[in-house]
C-alpha cells in the first residue's frame, strides 16, 4: 500500500500547552527528570509559574499529558486494525500507520529510555504497555512459532528504538525514519510466511475439481 502521507513531519502547534511539552521534555532529557522543577521549565520558556500552573500543576501532569496525546492516535490505529482482515497487507499497513503515528514522538520516546523509573511508577505507563500488547496480538498469528513472535515484537520496538538510535546518524530524518519502517516492514513480513496463511478447506478444493 502506498503512503497518502506528507513526507515531512507534521509540525508541532506553536500554543503554550505545547511549547510546556517541548521545554519540559527537553530539560528532563538534558538534566533527568528528579533534577528538573517546574520554576526551571518556566524560566527557559520566559513565563511566569503562574502561566505555567494554569496548564499543569505539576511535573507528572506534563508526562501524562505527552501520553495521553499519543494515545489517541494509537487508540484510532488501534480500531481500524481490529475492523479489517487479518492479512500481511493489514499488517504491513498498521506497521506503517505506526510509525506516521510516531512522527514526532522521538522527544517522549528519549525520556522513556532515560527514565524508565519515572514511566513504571506513572499508571499511564501501564495503559501505554496495554496498547503495545494489543498491537502486538494484531500483528501476529495466534498460533504462530515463537520466533515469529519475536520478530513482530521487534517490529514495534525497532521503530521505538530507532527514533533516538538514529539521532547521531548521519542523514535526513525523513529518509532514517523510512529506513526504519523498511526494516519492521520486513520483519513483519517474515513473520507471516505464505505457510501461515489459511490453506483452502477441503470441500472448496473438491467443488473447484468436480
Amino acid at each position: 500500500m502506498q503512503e497518502n502521507t506528507m513526507s515531512t513531519p507534521h509540525p508541532r502547534r506553536g500554543n503554550t500547552r505545547q511549547r510546556i511539552q517541548d521545554v519540559a521534555l527537553e530539560l528532563f532529557s538534558e538534566r533527568g527528570y528528579e533534577k528538573t522543577s517546574l520554576r526551571e521549565i518556566a524560566e527557559k520558556l520566559e513565563v511566569t509559574k503562574a502561566a505555567l500552573y494554569y496548564h499543569f500543576k505539576t511535573k507528572e501532569d506534563i508526562v501524562i499529558s505527552l501520553f495521553e496525546d499519543l494515545r489517541g492516535p494509537i487508540d484510532t490505529l488501534i480500531a481500524w486494525a481490529e475492523l479489517q482482515p487479518r492479512t500481511l497487507g493489514t499488517k504491513q499497513e498498521l506497521i506503517r500507520r505506526y510509525s506516521e503515528a510516531l512522527r514526532n514522538a522521538e522527544p517522549l520516546f528519549r525520556f522513556m529510555q532515560e527514565n524508565q523509573a519515572t514511566v513504571r511508577d506513572l499508571a499511564i505507563g501501564d495503559t501505554f504497555k496495554e496498547r503495545m500488547h494489543t498491537l502486538f496480538g494484531l500483528l501476529r498469528e495466534p498460533e504462530a512459532e515463537l520466533t515469529d513472535q519475536v520478530r513482530c515484537i521487534t517490529a514495534l520496538f525497532s521503530i521505538h528504538a530507532g527514533m533516538f538510535a538514529m539521532q547521531n546518524v548521519e542523514g535526513d530524518p525523513e529518509e532514517k525514519r523510512r529506513a526504519i519502517l523498511e526494516v519492521a516492514t520486513e520483519l513483519v513480513t517474515a513473520a507471516n510466511p505464505p505457510s501461515h496463511r489459511r490453506p483452502a478447506r477441503p470441500d472448496s478444493a473438491q467443488t473447484a475439481s468436480s
